[in-house]
């Protein structure tokens, strides 16, 4: 399958696919949702970087040509620990082409909202400041706001009440850029907004990787020929949730083919 693969932990890098969809229109892709080992947020490195190389395996396996690893918790903990040699096709993460673009728009406080494991391994900071030295960075890990997602809970007032306890210290201290570091917050875009009102930028890195990625397939000539794209979403779990939010991110009804990746 002369695809792109893209992994994450659970629907959320759906959010990725769709983005990758609308920039790149003739290029087929394979999502795994790896929802029988959700979430990567609350593991270990250790733990985090093993399920990452066994989903780039998979993929390599079902013949894609490039990966995007649209889970920022994997892009954070294990892409650093996989050198290129050991990753059999191009591959991206979502943390720079996030943090290239929050560098450009902020004023000069920045906000991260993340996983607990993400916020701890300092990936984002460390991105934003090679863009920008001066700029003042503030993290927040929102470990309830994947269940939340996943759940369904996009706009419930319970999900609203957790955005605002998570985002207050962030604005007490008048971050002007907010960046949604985890491809499931997306989701949870209009509470987020109503959270931290008209003055806070939000981005959201899946765009920003879209663009990277088209660029990457044009310079390797792997860029696919001009036929329909083809599309296919494998999980580790079936699961009804996930069906539904599929389809709610990708603006159609989705068969879901259950895989094991061990």
């Amino acid at each position: 399958m002369d695809a792109i693969g893209v992994f994450d932990s659970g629907v959320g890098g759906l959010t990725v696919a769709a983005a990758l969809r609308r920039r790149l229109p003739w290029e087929s892709i394979l999502y795994l949702g790896d929802t029988a080992r959700l979430p990567y947020g609350s593991k270990s490195p250790d733990t985090v970087t093993r399920y990452t190389r066994r989903n780039i395996e998979f993929l390599a396996e079902r013949g894609v040509k490039a990966v995007v690893v649209a889970c920022n918790t994997a892009s954070a903990l294990a892409l650093p620990r996989l050198p290129d040699h050991h990753l059999k096709v191009p591959t991206w993460g979502v943390i720079e082409p996030g943090a290239r673009k929050a560098a450009a728009l902020s004023r000069g406080r920045v906000g991260v909202i993340a996983t607990d494991a993400t916020v701890l391994s300092d990936a984002y900071p460390r991105a934003l400041r090679a863009f920008r030295p001066d700029l003042e960075i503030l993290s927040q890990p929102c470990p309830l706001f994947v269940p939340l997602v996943e759940e369904g809970w996009h706009d419930d007032p319970i999900t609203e009440q957790v955005a605002e306890r998570y985002l207050r210290p962030l604005l007490d201290s008048g971050v002007d850029t907010l960046v949604l570091g985890c491809t499931h917050y997306p989701l949870l875009k209009s509470v987020l907004r109503r959270a931290v009102g008209p003055d806070v930028m939000l981005v959201d890195s899946a765009e920003a990787v879209a663009e990277v990625v088209a660029a990457g397939l044009a310079a390797g000539e792997i860029e696919a020929a001009d036929h329909p794209a083809e599309h296919h979403v494998c999980v580790t779990d079936a699961g009804e949730k996930f069906h539904r939010l599929a389809g709610r991110i990708l603006g159609e009804d989705v068969t879901l083919e259950w895989v094991e990746v061990t």
